[in-house]
């Protein structure tokens, strides 16, 4: 398995796992059942019209909302008794693949680290609203014709939160046994610098992109990793809106504080 840090702004970094041999471990029934649901989905996208592309639609603009750290945990897999005999022993290694010119190699592990134990916390607790909630949704499923769409969301939640507090514990159980094997990438680095310069650092106080949505391309290319361009598109996505909006707080503070001083004035007065 190879797990990679890939940075996107100065302060913000997406983890993915590909699992290079994902076919020599049996999959749970819950990994079974999401896999069977994938298909389902997939054969919905194609539809043209009908509810279930309705469906689709409404389901991928609440997906893409989704935090993209929640997808980074999420494609760790858990860490099942097979897989950690195989990593124990050296049968399935581990490497921690990153860019070095924007992640120096002392800090790679602190990354990871943070980056698998930082949401734990929010995961757990939104998996028991999932389950808290479930009940009270159910009982919808009775009315004819229509999908219970609110259970079955709270379903696939309760399963992703699930999955991401796995995926963290995997990572976590691969720090504490050092089985984490640090694998710096001149291809990566090529992709993060700029006429053979590193990146920037940020100034004081400044979050800054670290690569936009035309550069997907080059990582899935460069990586091998087709799969990597939703994760990309997705992670750049919310960080640009998130950034967006903190520039937009950023202006209005002035101004409000300009609106403000003449009212007290005339209160003093």
């Amino acid at each position: 398995m190879r797990l990679y840090l890939l940075p996107v702004s100065t302060r913000r970094t997406l983890l993915y796992a590909n699992k290079l041999n994902a076919a020599s471990h049996d999959g749970s029934l819950i990994d079974r059942g999401a896999a069977f649901a994938a298909r389902k989905w997939a054969q919905w996208e194609k539809m043209e019209r009908g509810w279930q592309r309705k469906v689709v639609d409404y389901g991928n603009h609440a997906f893409r909302r989704i935090p993209f750290e929640e997808w980074g945990l999420k494609s760790v897999p858990p860490l099942s008794a097979r897989r950690r005999e195989d990593e124990l022993r050296g049968r399935d290694a581990v490497q921690l693949v990153f860019p070095p010119a924007a992640i120096p190699e002392h800090k790679a592990e602190g990354v990871v680290r943070r980056l698998a134990t930082e949401r734990q916390a929010l995961h757990r607790q939104r998996l028991i609203w999932c389950f808290v909630g479930m009940p009270i949704t159910a009982p919808l499923g009775l009315v004819p014709l229509v999908p219970n769409l609110p259970f079955f969301y709270l379903v696939y939640r309760a399963w992703s939160h699930w999955r991401a507090i796995n995926g963290g514990k995997h990572v976590q159980w691969l720090l504490q046994n050092n089985l984490l094997h640090l694998a710096p990438s001149k291809e990566l680095d090529q992709l993060y610098t700029k006429d053979g310069q590193a990146p920037a650092d940020e100034p004081a106080g400044k979050e800054q992109m670290l690569i936009t949505q035309k550069q997907i391309q080059d990582f899935s290319e460069t990586l091998d990793l087709p799969a990597v361009e939703i994760e990309l598109e997705r992670a750049i996505w919310q960080v640009e809106r998130a950034l967006g909006k903190e520039q937009e707080q950023t202006e209005k503070a002035p101004e409000e504080k300009d609106k403000q001083a003449p009212e007290e004035k005339d209160k003093q007065s």
